[in-house]
């Protein structure tokens, strides 16, 4: 027994004491606990984005994420907000989350990946997405024409269909060179369906950009429009990737300040953050003034998706001292959090939407309008119309409008 208190006592004389310096910073590090959440059954979803950044792991990220949303758009420079979208966010069920953001002006400018406006545009035309699993009979689905993505099903006979008809649109284009945000109108003209997030961007004068455009179902119909027109002995339409670098750019640079909210990453991502670099082209450097995203890519691999705001900032793509945050959170949970506190702050409530003129590929001017849509939290009109791909009159060319 009392080899035991001996040894304990060797313990306690052991330990070392912390000098009054060491103290006090000790002090500093423990001065904000961590916030431990209570719910309550009346609890609002913008409530809980907020308080999530006094937890912590992805919850405090999501929370730094929201502050960063919150700052830019109550920033009275008002900045243009590029949303970049990648990853199957249709598939997901995040189609109307999407086109909300774009109704209540919370977007800008959307940067896309093909197959995310592609498969908005199969909903639009009355088609559908459909649980499935992950488990699933991958062989079985061939043979019934079912594609799989991930844990959600869609018919390829619909996708066929859709494919052949943006390649039926294209033909009745003039010959010629079209940015993704010309084409992407057009077939937006063609849309009978509010729900849209192609149509509501046409509507809400929002362009949109997909610069891999090919790379997707949309250049499936493309290809076919392109064979079709050869063999006919016809000019085809092409898509011309660098008019789209040449249009995103002078909306970068003719913007008093940039907000980048990336929803996964990949080409949006860099096509996004690539457009403020292209600005020493007319002699503007600028980083993003604010930024935010949201991924599970994997930083150790050295990828673009996964590559940190703060090394951004190495490249000037994000200003040295931005405001961003970044949440490893899956889009499907997060996105749907983050715009919830956008519209339940209403943090877009009286912004102005800007207004673009476009003289083919140059944009002659960039301005904020007067607000015309509805505040938000106010009742929406019910909407009579459905979905509908009933033909309308051929699309005129971009030269014909002045697009």
């Amino acid at each position: 027994m009392g080899e035991l208190s001996r040894r304990k006592k060797d313990a306690t004389t052991t330990y070392r004491r912390l000098a009054a310096r060491e103290r006090q910073r000790k002090a500093e590090l423990f001065e904000q606990p961590v916030h431990q959440l209570a719910l309550t059954a009346g609890a609002k979803l913008a409530d809980v984005v907020e308080v999530m950044a006094g937890m912590s792991i992805q919850a405090r990220n999501i929370g730094r994420c929201a502050a960063v949303l919150k700052a830019a758009y109550g920033d009275p420079r008002r900045p243009t907000v590029l949303l970049g979208l990648a990853g199957p966010l249709i598939a997901a069920g995040l189609r109307k989350v999407i086109r909300d953001l774009v109704e209540i002006g919370a977007v800008d400018c959307v940067v896309s990946t093909g197959a995310i406006l592609y498969q908005d545009i199969y909903q639009a035309r009355g088609h559908g997405h459909y649980v499935g699993s992950p488990l699933a009979d991958d062989g079985e689905l061939r043979k019934l024409h079912i594609d799989r993505i991930y844990d959600t099903y869609v018919d390829e006979d619909r996708f066929w269909d859709t494919d052949t008809w943006i390649g039926r649109v294209a033909d009745r284009l003039a010959p010629g060179a079209y940015s993704s945000r010309q084409f992407l109108d057009l077939l937006a003209d063609q849309l009978d369906d509010r729900e849209s997030i192609v149509a509501t961007c046409r509507r809400r004068g929002v362009p949109m950009f997909a610069p891999a455009l090919n790379d997707s179902s949309i250049g499936i119909g493309l290809t076919e429009h392109r064979v079709r027109a050869l063999r006919e002995g016809r000019s085809p339409v092409a898509i011309d990737s660098i008019q789209d670098n040449h249009e995103l750019v002078q909306l970068v640079v003719q913007s008093p300040a940039t907000a980048a909210i990336y929803v996964a990453g990949g080409v949006p991502k860099n096509y996004i953050n690539d457009s403020v670099v292209m600005g020493y082209i007319y002699g503007l450097e600028r980083g993003h003034d604010y930024a935010v995203q949201v991924t599970t890519a994997v930083t150790a691999d050295g990828g673009l998706s996964s590559s940190t705001l703060s090394e951004a900032r190495s490249w000037g793509k994000i200003k040295r001292h931005a405001n961003y945050a970044m949440a490893w959170v899956e889009p499907s949970v997060s996105l749907p959090l983050l715009a919830g506190y956008i519209l339940g702050r209403k943090l877009t409530a009286g912004r102005r939407r800007l207004k673009l003129e476009w003289d083919g590929s140059r944009l002659r001017s960039l301005h904020a309008a007067p607000r015309s849509a509805p505040r938000q939290g106010r009742k929406a009109r019910p909407q009579t119309r459905k979905a509908s791909h009933r033909s309308r009159p051929a699309p005129r060319s971009p030269r014909q409008t002045g697009r």
